[in-house]
C-alpha cells in the first residue's frame, strides 16, 4: 500500500511540473467538439442549484478515464460501487449501503432521458458519451420504481450540436480490441441524424484449469441511431434506437479450497437488446409539455455450471425473452427566478417476460444431494436412481404493469427555495408458473441389496401468483443561496424511496427439489407464495449538503452528510433445507449514515485536479435469519470507503493550440467490503493506480493508458454454493492504447 501512495504522489506531482506560460488557451478542446446541450426533461439545467447530492462527468473526463459504461463511470463517483464480476448480466449497483445482488436494481438508469427497465440490461458500452450524471439519494418522487438509492443519467452526442465523422481504435493486453465509428450530419437546418456502431472483443484474463481455456472471453456489437428535430415554434423531437448483441463466457469463480478456477460444464451468457425511445416536447407560453415513450426488448440466456467444480452436480439455464413499454407525460412551468414553479406528470409501464429455467441434475449431484441424504436418514434401506441424469423443469410468464401520478412544487423568494413533491405509485405483478419433473428410484434392502420397491416421481404443477404494491413517495427540501449569482447552494432535504417487490424465479428449482425429496420422506415442503414472493424495499433519506464555487468557478466542491432508514430490506440469502439456489427475502431494517465530498480545481485551462470521497456505515438494525441475530453487523457487499483522485495537465507543442500533449494520473480505491452477514470475511481497503499520456492534434488523438499499474490483488465477489466458498479476483494490470479520429 505504501508503494502505491508513493507512486501516486510522484505522478501527481509530475503532471503539474510544466511551466504555465502560454497555456491559458491550450485546453480549448482541440477536437472541436461542441459540448452537448443537455435536454433534461425533469431536471433543472443547473443541477448545482438543486437540493441533491450529485456527480457530473463531462466528455473530456470520460475519454481520459476510458468511461464507456455505467460500470466504468462508477469509480469516479463517491459511494457508488458496481463490482465487475460474473457476466454483463450481473449489474449489481450499491450506493450508500443500498443494493442487492439479484432481481431489481436499487439505482435507476436513463439514456438520453429514456429509462432502462431491466437491471440485466445496464451493462453495455456506449460511444460518444458527452455527460454522465449520478444523483444520489432517493429520486423516486420524479422517477418512480427502483430509484431508491439514486439515478444515473447518460447523455450522448447530439447531431444538432456536432456534425462530422468520428472513429476509435483501441487495443489492450489479454487480446482486447475495440473499434467504432459514428457519423453526424444535418439533413436540414433544424433536423439532425447520427449513426454509430462499435465492436469490442477480449480473449479474457482468467483460465479454467479444467480445460485450460480462458473463461471470461467476450464479443459485443452495438449500433445506435439518433434523429433530432427542433424548430422555432418550440417543438423538439428526438428518437434514439439501439441494438446490442453480446456473447461471452464468464463466471471465473475460484474455489477457495483449491485456489483455482476449474469447472467441467458449460458457462456462458448471451444477450440481444433492442431499445427505441421517442421524446416529444412543446414549449407553450407558460409551460412545457413533454412525452417520453419507449419500447424495450431483451433476449438473453445464462447457462452455467452452478456448482463451479469438476464434479457433475447440476447445470442451470435461465433463458428469457422480455418486452416492455413505458410512457411518461410531463408538464413543467417555465422557470422563473422568483415565485412559484411546478412540475406534474403521469407515467405507466407494461412489462412481460417469458422464462425457461431448467436445472439438469447429473450423476454426482444425484449421489451427493439425494441418494446419500436418503441413505443416511434411512440406513436400513438404500436407494438408487433410475437414471444418472434428470431434469427439474421451470417455465414462467410474468406480465407486470404499473401507473403513477406525481407532482413537484418549488417556491423561491430571495435567497430561499422550498420544494415539496409527492408520487402515488401502483404496481401489479403476476407470475404464471409451470414446474415439472418425471423420474424415479429403486429402494433396496440393505441386507440383500434386492429391490424392495420402486418410487415413481411425477410432478406437474401449474399456478399463478399475484401481488399488488402501492407506494406513497414524498420529498421536501429547503435550499439557501447565500450570495447573489447562486454560486453557492446549501440545502436540507428528506425523501422517501422504494425498490420494487417481485418473485424469486430462481427458487422454483429448489421448491421442486424439496417436493421431490418430500415424496421420498426426507425433504420439506416450501410455502410457494412465502418463498417466492418478496415485498418492496423502502427507505427514508435525510440529507444536509451544499454545492460551492469560487475563483470564477475554477474551484467547485460538493459536501453532504446523510442518514438512510431502510425497512423491509431485500437481501439475497440461501433458503432452509438441502438446496442449491438463492432467494430474495425482506430482512428487517438497516441504517446507513455517511458523508460524501468532491472537489474539482482548474488553476489554469490546461490543469485539472479532482478528488472525490465517500464514506458509508451501513448496519443491520434488526435482522435475524432464524439461526443467528445479525443486528449491529455491517451490511455485506457495500463498501465503507470509495476514493477517486486525479490530476491532468496539458502542454501546447510548439505554441500551437491544436497540438497538445497531456499527462494524467489517477487513483481509485475501495473497501472495506464484508462478504457475509456475520462479517466473518472481508475484502480490505485496496487502491488501484492508473495513468495516461495523450498526444492530441486537430483531427486525431493517441492515448497510451494503464490501469492497476501496480498489479494489486483484490477480490470483487465472494459467495457460497453447496457449502463450497468461491471468489472472483479483480482485474490485474491492464495496458492499452486508444486512437481517436475526427473528420
Amino acid at each position: 500500500m505504501k508503494r502505491i501512495w508513493i507512486i501516486s504522489f510522484l505522478l501527481w506531482t509530475l503532471s503539474g511540473m510544466a511551466a504555465e506560460a502560454d497555456i491559458a488557451t491550450a485546453i480549448s478542446d482541440t477536437l472541436s467538439l461542441d459540448e452537448v446541450t443537455v435536454t433534461a426533461i425533469k431536471q433543472s439545467s443547473d443541477l448545482r442549484t438543486q437540493a441533491t447530492a450529485l456527480t457530473v462527468i463531462g466528455r473530456q473526463e470520460a475519454e481520459r478515464n476510458q468511461v464507456l459504461s455505467v460500470k466504468t463511470a462508477a469509480d469516479l463517483v463517491p459511494n457508488l460501487f458496481i463490482p465487475d464480476y460474473g457476466s454483463r448480466m450481473t449489474s449489481t449497483v450499491y450506493v450508500r449501503g443500498i443494493g442487492t445482488r439479484i432481481d431489481q436494481s436499487a439505482v435507476g438508469l436513463t439514456i438520453d432521458n429514456v429509462p432502462v427497465m431491466t437491471k440485466e440490461n445496464y451493462d453495455f458500452d456506449l460511444t460518444d458519451i458527452t455527460r454522465f450524471e449520478m444523483l444520489r439519494g432517493p429520486q423516486s418522487t420524479l422517477y418512480g420504481r427502483n430509484t431508491l438509492g439514486g439515478l444515473m443519467n447518460v447523455y450522448t452526442l447530439s447531431p444538432l450540436n456536432y456534425q462530422g465523422t468520428r472513429a476509435v481504435v483501441e487495443g489492450a493486453n489479454h487480446g482486447t480490441w475495440r473499434v467504432g465509428a459514428s457519423h453526424y450530419r444535418l439533413l436540414k437546418d433544424n433536423l439532425g441524424f447520427s449513426l454509430s456502431a462499435q465492436y469490442n472483443s477480449t480473449k479474457g484474463e482468467f483460465t479454467n484449469r479444467f480445460n485450460n481455456r480462458r473463461c471470461d472471453w467476450e464479443r459485443q456489437f452495438s449500433a445506435r441511431s439518433k434523429l433530432e428535430w427542433r424548430n422555432r415554434e418550440g417543438w423538439y423531437v428526438s428518437n434514439v434506437a439501439s441494438v446490442t448483441v453480446s456473447r461471452q463466457g464468464g463466471y471465473p469463480y475460484e474455489w477457495v479450497e483449491t485456489g483455482q478456477i476449474a469447472y467441467n460444464d458449460t458457462c456462458f451468457y448471451r444477450r440481444m437488446s433492442v431499445m427505441d425511445g421517442l421524446t416529444l416536447r412543446k414549449d407553450f407560453d407558460r409551460f412545457t409539455l413533454s412525452s417520453i415513450t419507449s419500447y424495450q426488448y431483451l433476449d438473453d440466456n445464462m447457462t452455467l455450471d452452478q456448482d463451479f467444480t469438476v464434479k457433475d452436480y447440476f447445470t442451470l439455464t435461465q433463458a428469457r425473452r422480455e418486452h416492455a413499454v413505458t410512457q411518461d407525460f410531463i408538464a413543467r412551468s417555465h422557470h422563473k427566478g422568483e415565485g412559484y414553479n411546478w412540475l406534474a406528470g403521469a407515467s405507466g409501464f407494461y412489462r412481460r417476460y417469458r422464462m425457461d429455467a431448467p436445472v439438469d441434475f447429473y450423476d454426482y449431484g444425484i449421489e451427493q444431494l439425494i441418494e446419500n441424504h436418503f441413505n443416511n436418514a434411512l440406513p436400513q434401506y438404500n436407494i438408487t436412481w433410475d437414471t444418472r441424469t434428470f431434469l427439474l423443469g421451470s417455465h414462467f410468464t410474468s406480465p407486470n404493469w404499473g401507473a403513477s401520478l406525481y407532482h413537484d412544487s418549488h417556491y423561491t423568494w430571495g435567497q430561499w427555495t422550498v420544494s415539496a413533491g409527492l408520487r402515488l405509485d401502483y404496481e401489479h405483478a403476476r407470475l404464471n408458473y409451470h414446474s415439472e419433473t418425471h423420474t424415479g428410484y429403486n429402494i433396496l434392502t440393505a441386507a440383500t441389496g434386492e429391490v424392495y420397491a420402486h418410487g415413481a416421481i411425477d410432478i406437474d404443477e401449474h399456478g399463478t401468483l399475484d401481488k399488488d404494491f402501492f407506494e406513497i413517495l414524498p420529498n421536501v427540501s429547503l435550499t439557501w443561496h447565500p450570495w447573489a449569482g447562486k454560486n453557492h447552494t446549501i440545502y436540507i432535504a428528506a425523501s422517501r424511496g422504494s425498490k420494487a417487490g417481485g418473485f424469486n424465479t430462481q427458487m422454483f428449482s429448489d421448491v421442486l427439489q424439496q417436493k421431490l425429496m418430500k415424496m421420498m420422506g426426507i425433504g420439506m415442503i416450501y410455502d410457494v407464495d412465502k418463498m417466492v414472493g418478496y415485498k418492496p424495499e423502502k427507505a427514508w433519506n435525510y440529507e444536509l449538503g451544499g454545492h460551492f464555487e469560487c475563483w470564477d468557478a475554477r474551484v467547485q466542491s460538493d459536501l453532504d452528510v446523510f442518514f438512510m432508514d431502510c425497512r423491509d430490506r431485500q437481501l439475497t440469502v440461501f433458503p432452509p433445507g438441502t438446496t442449491t439456489g438463492r432467494m430474495m427475502t425482506n430482512a428487517g431494517k438497516t441504517h446507513s449514515w455517511g458523508a460524501e465530498f468532491a472537489m474539482s480545481v482548474t488553476p489554469t485551462e490546461s490543469t485539472h485536479l479532482n478528488i472525490s470521497y465517500g464514506f458509508t456505515h451501513a448496519t443491520f438494525k434488526d435482522y435475524n435469519d432464524g439461526k443467528v441475530d445479525h443486528s449491529g453487523k455491517r451490511v455485506p457487499y457495500a463498501p465503507m470507503h470509495t476514493l477517486f483522485a486525479e490530476a491532468s495537465h496539458s502542454i501546447k507543442v510548439g505554441g500551437d493550440a491544436n497540438k497538445l500533449i497531456s499527462f494524467a494520473a489517477n487513483l481509485r480505491a475501495t473497501g472495506d467490503i464484508y462478504w457475509d452477514e456475520a462479517n466473518s470475511l472481508q475484502q480490505p481497503f485496496y487502491a488501484l493506480l492508473g495513468a495516461s499520456v495523450t498526444w492530441q492534434q486537430q483531427h486525431y488523438s493517441l492515448q497510451l493508458w494503464g490501469r492497476n499499474l501496480t498489479d494489486t490483488q483484490y477480490k470483487t465477489f465472494y459467495f457460497v454454493s453447496i457449502q463450497h466458498p468461491f471468489l472472483q479476483r479483480g482485474h490485474g494490470r491492464q495496458l492499452g492504447a486508444t486512437l481517436r479520429l475526427q473528420f
